[in-house]
């Protein structure tokens, strides 16, 4: 698989975990989200849907209202929400 900003894969053979971290940043909030390929079936298809999330967090970032350089509590709260769904 391509490697992607704020992806990382996971595939070590003595962990529990294997998959994919969506890792993001961004004025003064920090975004993770782990996609498990047990969970979604394959490798391909935890990594369709750990992209599918980091665009739709990007989006959402992106057109979002800052105060003092930073996100609002209210846009934070929407991330936090797509990401639970994802």
């Amino acid at each position: 698989m391509e490697s992607i900003k704020n992806l990382t894969r996971f595939t070590y053979e003595t962990a529990a975990f294997q998959g994919w971290r969506l890792s993001l940043s961004s004025k003064g909030a920090a975004f993770t989200k782990y996609f498990s390929d047990k969970k979604y079936g394959d490798v391909k298809k935890s990594f369709a849907a750990a992209q599918s999330a980091l665009t739709a967090l990007k989006a959402t970032l992106k057109g979002a209202k800052l105060v003092n350089g930073k996100h609002t509590a209210t846009t934070i709260s929407k991330v936090e929400k797509l990401l639970k769904q994802a």
